[in-house]
């Protein structure tokens, strides 16, 4: 499907008659945000739209919370936290229909002093480069992905207020495929829905998922940067849509430990150059994999445990990966088997993997980075994947885990070769640590479990 988005001759267009007063003019942080300003329209049209806008770079150097971090190398206080430079990137230019007369526009992010030379630790350049390196090997890569979300009747003033502590969730069922029960949920998820497709993001289709309040609402696939971008707005847009209604929803991994998890799976293929047809199935080879796909699939088995901080970055995450709970525990891979971190499924050109790993609160642009550094690296080294899992993996023995704590999955990465060979030095370090500060903000917190076990009786 064409991309549904706007020329910058028809954004003009709509500045000169009032239909847009505003461009939101915005890159991705660390944690996938959508950060940036707010832009006049006639001040984008005649200093933006073929400029930039200047942003702190501590943008790419804060936790979720704003706090700057120490160790990175890129930024820091004793380089004074200067600018770097936020360029538009055209072709992304799409409506915002669910705020008035708004457009948007996503950015790369370039060195102030040159304002062309990519700042290579920026979620969207780490996967550019990713991307790039496929190219190189005559590849493009295709992912599609499934983003779940908890949606509750509280606002996100009141869960707030709560402490975000017994909130309602706005099902009182588990409503996986219900139509009764998101009928009820539809006045938001239509609106999520109608607002994404409107907006230039090519909605598939939605339903409730395995929890009470559960939403799954897929995407149609795309290359892997025009995924990752559609993945931010989705996540942006249900938020803001949900904020309208006065209801709130979260992209946490694991809200609550009674709960299942919220996932992003991510579908992941290879095309020739233009894209036009896929190098994965070939139905004279075992399972119908072509070596390319075998290879793919190879690396992907080898590397996920190496690369999961990039699947699971938060403490919170770890807490998703529980036996029969629909999240993965294992990386194996299975022929349309839900309880392997791997899972293979669909026919000719739609066949594909699918890994099961990534929580919803993963940075798209990272975690698809993420998926083809570790598949590359199985083409590179013509890895095969093994025999395909059969049974129940939540039980096997014999098979390899994905880390079961964010401190596990900090010490595989720091020493992964694959990660180190596809990243390169600087961001490697970069990524790393995000994570190490992640670990070090927990580990300076007092938690409500901690309170009630100990207050007490210790």
């Amino acid at each position: 499907m064409e991309r549904v988005t706007l020329s910058l001759d028809q954004l003009k267009s709509m500045i000169g008659d009032g239909s847009v007063d505003t461009v939101l003019v915005a890159f991705p942080d660390n944690q996938g945000r959508l950060v940036g300003k707010r832009v006049m329209g006639q001040y984008f049209l005649d200093t933006v739209a073929n400029g930039s806008i200047e942003a702190c770079n501590y943008l790419l150097a804060v936790d979720v919370e704003m706090n700057p971090l120490p160790g990175y190398r890129a930024f820091n206080w004793e380089q004074g936290y200067g600018d770097f430079s936020a360029i538009p990137d055209l072709s992304t230019i799409r409506l915002v229909p669910w705020i008035e007369r708004t457009a948007l526009v996503l950015c790369d992010v370039v060195e102030e002093h040159d304002k062309v030379t990519p700042v290579g630790v920026s979620p969207r350049a780490i996967l550019k480069r990713q991307v790039e390196r496929a190219a190189e090997l005559g590849f493009l890569v295709n992912i599609g992905a499934e983003l779940e979300f908890f949606l509750f009747k509280d606002s996100y003033a009141e869960a707030a207020e709560k402490r975000y502590h017994g909130l309602v969730p706005h099902s009182d069922v588990v409503e996986d495929y219900h139509i009764l029960q998101t009928t009820r949920d539809e006045y938001i998820i239509r609106d999520i829905r109608n607002g994404l497709q409107a907006a230039g993001v090519p909605v598939e289709f939605s339903k409730g998922e395995a929890g009470k309040g559960q939403h799954e609402i897929n995407l149609l696939y795309a290359e892997a940067v025009e995924m990752a971008d559609r993945n931010t707005i989705y996540k942006n847009a249900a938020k803001e849509i949900a904020d309208k209604h006065g209801r709130s929803l979260t992209f946490m991994a694991k809200y609550d430990m009674d709960e299942v998890g919220s996932s992003c799976h991510i579908h992941s293929s290879l095309w020739d150059r233009k894209g036009k047809k896929s190098l994965m199935w070939d139905a004279a080879k075992p399972d119908n994999m072509s070596d390319t796909f075998r290879h793919w699939l190879g690396g992907l088995v080898h590397a996920s445990r190496e690369l999961a901080l990039l699947f699971a970055p938060t403490v919170n995450s770890y807490k998703r990966f529980q036996p029969d709970s629909w999240a993965p525990t294992a990386v194996a891979w299975g022929l349309d088997n839900r309880t392997c971190g791997l899972r293979l499924v669909g026919h000719g050109p739609a066949y594909r993997v699918e890994s099961r790993i990534p929580g919803a609160d993963v940075n798209s642009y990272i975690a698809f980075a993420g998926v083809i550094a570790a598949g590359l690296h199985g083409i590179e080294n013509e890895l095969d994947p093994g025999d395909a899992f059969v049974g129940n993996a939540y039980v096997d023995p014999d098979v390899e885990h994905i880390p079961s704590t964010l401190v596990e999955a900090i010490d595989l990465f720091k020493h992964s070769d694959v990660a180190k060979a596809a990243f390169g030095d600087e961001v490697h370090h970069h990524l790393l640590n995000s994570a190490e500060q992640e670990w070090a903000a927990f580990n300076r917190a007092v938690t409500d479990w901690e309170l009630r076990r100990n207050f007490e009786q210790i």
